[in-house]
């Protein structure tokens, strides 16, 4: 046994001596690899001391592997205000056993033996060797990466001040063709900032339309895009619509970057501004434009129209009009509408007459300030009855409206519209401002040109008017204190005076020669009234230049011009009309005294059917009492006789009291006694006590009335007339409705029946005393004709109105109106 174990003991030693030979000769490959790297090696036990240290880190830290093994690192490694950090992370590493910067590539600054900070990069290991933890760190100087990652920084803010310092917008994109590039340019062009996005989304994000400026660019066909496609763009003309800001207008070039073995890295666009030069040269166009179309117009509508149509074109709007004012008919009237082609506004323009009043619409008011109006709210901005809402709905947004004046007036107006919102624009306004104003000239002249030819016309037209008319026309100049100057006399001279005025002088010298001494008075006050400055007019007997009187009429009318007055007249032959009038005036003297009588006797009668009312009532009340004694007696109670009586007596009490009511209320002011009432309620019951013996429907339609002012027993009066009325002459099986309803100013109660109806012609008459219409005659239907007069009467002294018109399926409607 002892044998056996003496034989084991040298196998072992030799097989550690091996491993152990084995593991210094590795240890030595090792440290011969580590001394020949070019990173820096050190490891660290846990307590942060240095257990290894390579030749490069002897070179890079400058301390030797003898000087550095054993030392704590942070005092070989790591400057002075950055240890504390350092060590308290290597405590946290101690504590927790994790370190979160294991494995990872760190950059961080380092010092060497003589105090030179250099920046290094690192990558850390942390393991666990015999339970313990150590660190395994290599370590390399990136001083000179950093300088030249931050020379490439400063060169790229080189580069973006530079690109920031252009007024022209620069944008480019990477190989990927995702925005790698836009300067403060672009951004100020677009109104965004820069967007990493791809060419999927630049139409969504950036709003680009052709030169027209109203086609959006198709994604394929912005400029950018194509350039990255491979295209070189030239001066391609676009515009950038922006929400809320006016169009602008660019000149784009573009094209791509390709390295030099012809790889494409991407693409880069430059935005050249040309709204201002492009504005300039349209409204050069315009002026010149519209200097063509006066030049070439033949009238001054024509000319105002050519001018408003060459301005909508050079500018693209989609519509323009010119409207003249008529003085006359003060109506603005469309002269002429033309609309841009591929744009239907069909119903909103045209040649069909069109006008409008004085402020109403886009001419309307335009005529009414005198001033130029231009609008982006076609509905609410202006009065227009119903045509700026047709606009809107047809796609216009904006409205310009330009006056056209003509001496201290206006006489037209240029009216635009366009498809898209136009921001007011001082420059264009100041364009139209000159168009119109020479429009306004054009207008003026050509008008003075006609009313020059429309003058003499009508000077022809005057002459052969004056020829024929039998009045005398004339005009002087007066010059203080009493000279007349004939300038013109007509030839109706002749039939007025009986002869031809003499030429040298005036009718003022003859006058008192040949006018009636009565009338003189007459007319030294005409004459004093003209030589004042106002007219006059007077009427004279005149003997005439051939022995014949004859009354004459003259007026007079002074006018004032370059300081010298003028007084133009007319002198008429009125005998005829003086003879007809003295006779008209002795037979109306005599109708008057006719009228007269007729009242008097009117009156008479009121007064007669008043006392014979009155003495009757109380016979007829006896005849009524007594009747009523014969009737309680048993043996007479039966008797026919007396029944008819007591009808009869009834009959004339009702017929009396009617007209006593009437002459109480046609002598003057009725006594009522108006007190608040519910109406509702008073309408209800009459509908119900004449719904008990009545062989018709009765139908009420009360809504919810106001309390009103009135007589209760006056106005339950006049229901029980239209109640009772409307039941006797509607057959029976018909229908009477009753219905009432209220405004904020009066109540209005419907008498509505479906009986026999009253002819039309007959309405007018319906109130009069007495008065019974043919229908209810011809069917020999009772009554006084004296209950819809009495009705009448007690619904005007409650202040309200009654009428009666044909109900809507047949019969007759009753409407009072009472005020609440």
């Amino acid at each position: 046994m002892t044998t056996h174990r003496q034989d084991l003991i040298p196998v072992t030693e030799d097989t550690l001596r091996a491993e152990r030979d084995e593991a210094l000769r590795t240890a030595a490959r090792l440290r011969a690899v580590l001394d020949s790297a070019h990173d820096a090696f050190v490891s660290m036990d846990s307590g942060g001391r240095v257990t290894a240290w390579n030749t490069a880190a002897e070179q890079l830290f400058g301390w030797t592997r003898d000087e550095a093994v054993g030392r704590c690192a942070t005092e070989l490694m790591i400057p002075d205000r950055l240890r504390e950090a350092h060590e308290a992370g290597m405590a946290r590493v101690r504590r927790t056993g994790v370190s979160e910067l294991s494995g990872r590539r760190l950059e961080l600054t380092a010092v060497d033996r003589a105090g030179r900070e250099f920046p290094v990069e690192m990558t850390l290991q942390l393991q666990r060797e015999d339970g313990e933890q150590v660190f395994h760190a290599f370590l390399h100087d990136i001083t000179a990466r950093t300088t030249a990652r931050t020379e490439l920084r400063q060169e790229r803010a080189f580069l973006q001040a530079l690109l920031d310092s252009l007024d022209t917008g620069v944008a480019a994109c990477g190989s990927d063709g995702r925005l790698a590039q836009f300067n403060a340019a672009m951004r100020e062009i677009h109104g965004l900032g820069m967007l990493s996005i791809g060419a999927e989304s630049w139409a969504q994000t950036f709003p680009l339309f052709a030169a027209d400026g109203r086609t959006p660019l198709a994604p394929e066909r912005m400029p950018l895009a194509r350039a990255w496609q491979g295209e070189t763009v030239q001066h391609e003309e676009m515009l950038v619509c922006v929400p809320d800001r006016p169009p602008r207008r660019f000149l784009a070039n573009a094209r791509p970057i390709d390295s030099a073995d012809g790889r494409r890295l991407g693409a880069v666009v430059a935005l050249h501004e040309i709204t201002a030069a492009h504005r300039a040269e349209m409204l050069r166009r315009c002026r010149h434009a519209v200097a063509q179309a006066l030049s070439e117009a033949a009238s001054a509508r024509d000319a105002a129209m050519a001018a408003a149509t060459g301005v909508a074109a050079e500018l693209g709007w989609a519509c323009a009009e010119y409207w003249e004012v008529d003085t006359e008919r003060h109506r603005i009237a469309r002269a002429g509408s033309w609309c841009r082609e591929g744009i239907d506004l069909s119903g909103f323009t045209g040649d069909e007459p069109f006008d409008f009043g004085v402020g109403q619409g886009v001419p309307g008011t335009v005529w009414q300030r005198g001033a130029d109006i231009w609008t982006n709210d076609l509905p609410g901005d202006l009065t227009d009855p119903g045509r700026l809402p047709l606009g809107h709905r047809l796609g216009l947004r904006a409205a310009i409206g330009m006056p056209v004046h003509c001496g201290a007036g206006v006489a037209g107006v240029l009216v635009f519209f366009s498809d898209t919102p136009v921001d007011r624009d001082d420059d264009i306004l100041s364009v139209l401002r000159d168009i119109a104003a020479q429009t306004g000239r054009y207008v003026e002249r050509r008008r003075a040109e006609e009313l020059t030819l429309e003058l003499a016309a009508a000077r022809r037209d005057f002459n052969r008017v004056i020829e024929v008319v039998p009045d005398c026309v004339w005009s002087v100049r007066y010059s203080p204190p009493d000279t007349w100057h004939t300038v013109y006399i007509s030839p109706g001279a002749k039939e007025v005076f009986g002869g031809p005025l003499p030429a040298v002088d005036t009718f003022a010298h003859i006058a008192a020669e040949h006018i009636h001494p009565d009338d003189l008075h007459q007319f030294r006050q005409y004459q004093d009234a003209i030589t004042d400055g106002r007219p006059g007019e007077f009427e004279c007997r005149f003997t005439g230049f051939d022995g014949a009187v004859r009354w004459i009429w003259c007026r007079a009318f002074p006018r004032v011009e370059d300081g010298v007055c003028y007084i133009d007249g007319i002198s008429t032959n009125v005998t005829d009309r003086r003879e007809l009038t003295d006779q008209r005036e002795l037979l109306l003297a005599r109708e008057q005294e006719q009228v007269r009588r007729l009242r008097e006797l009117d009156r008479m009668k009121d007064d007669l059917v008043a006392v014979v009312s009155h003495e009757m009532r109380n016979p007829i009340a006896i005849i009524a009492a007594y009747t009523d004694s014969l009737l309680e007696e048993p043996e007479l109670a039966g008797r026919s006789e007396l029944a008819a009586i007591a009808r009869t007596s009834a009959h004339l009490l009702h017929l009396v009291e009617d007209l006593l009511d009437l002459a109480r209320f046609e002598t003057g002011p009725a006594l009522l006694d108006p007190r608040p009432l519910h109406l509702d309620r008073l309408l209800r019951q009459a509908v119900e006590e004449h719904r008990i013996s009545a062989q018709v429907d009765l139908v009420t339609e009360i809504g919810p009335l106001p309390v009103v002012s009135g007589e209760s027993a006056r106005l339950r009066q006049v229901m029980d007339n239209l109640l009772s009325n409307a039941i006797k002459y509607t057959p029976p099986g018909g229908t009477v409705t009753v219905g009432a309803h209220a405004d904020r100013t009066a109540v209005t109660v419907d008498v509505t029946d479906t009986g026999i109806g009253i002819p039309v012609e007959q309405y007018p008459k319906l109130f009069t005393r007495f008065f019974r219409a043919s229908t209810a005659v011809e069917r020999k239907i009772k009554g006084t004709g004296l209950g819809l007069a009495v009705t009448k009467a007690v619904v005007e002294a409650h202040g309200g109105t009654i009428a009666a018109a044909p109900g809507p399926g047949g019969g007759t409607r009753f409407t009072v109106t009472l005020p609440r």
